[in-house]
């Protein structure tokens, strides 16, 4: 059930994040959002979840195995073997190799914790619960109802 609800969780958020931020239906546009890319920062390979880039800052998708244009945001879905590792070390690497957002979504609590780096400095934006209908940063321009990203 764990793994089925991370996976589930991933999933959704890029379902909802894709057609209104990358594809522009209904919202923005200008965002291209992956699954699972192998990032390269420095000397450090992360793969998060999820990832994003503004058009501005990553203009065209280059045909590569690793991204070592660094991307505005990550998602990581937490699991109890790799939670402290994410929400530590990870994110220090995100933090310090120019990441700005950071979202930790965390499946058994049923909550997306928000963070904004600031000089390589994460501060929080907010924990949201799944009850919450939010405008969360960077993807603000749209309200996301937050249950609807947690298995039933």
């Amino acid at each position: 059930m764990r793994i089925a609800a991370r996976a589930f969780a991933a999933s959704v958020l890029g379902h909802v994040l894709g057609p209104t931020f990358q594809l522009g239906f209904g919202g923005p546009g200008g965002w291209t959002i992956l699954d699972e890319p192998e990032l390269q920062l420095g000397p450090h390979v992360l793969v998060p979840n999820l990832a994003g880039w503004r058009v501005e800052t990553m203009p065209e998708l280059p045909d590569v195995a690793r991204f070592a244009v660094v991307p505005d945001w990550v998602c990581e879905v937490l699991s109890p073997s790799t939670e402290s590792f994410e929400r530590h070390e990870k994110a220090l690497i995100y933090g310090a190799n120019g990441v700005t957002f950071l979202w930790l979504v965390d499946p058994d609590a049923r909550t997306i914790e928000a963070r904004r780096s600031v000089r390589g400095r994460w501060t929080s934006l907010g924990t949201f619960g799944a009850d919450a209908v939010a405008r969360i940063e960077p993807f603000d321009a749209v309200e996301l109802t937050v249950a609807t990203i947690f298995a039933r």
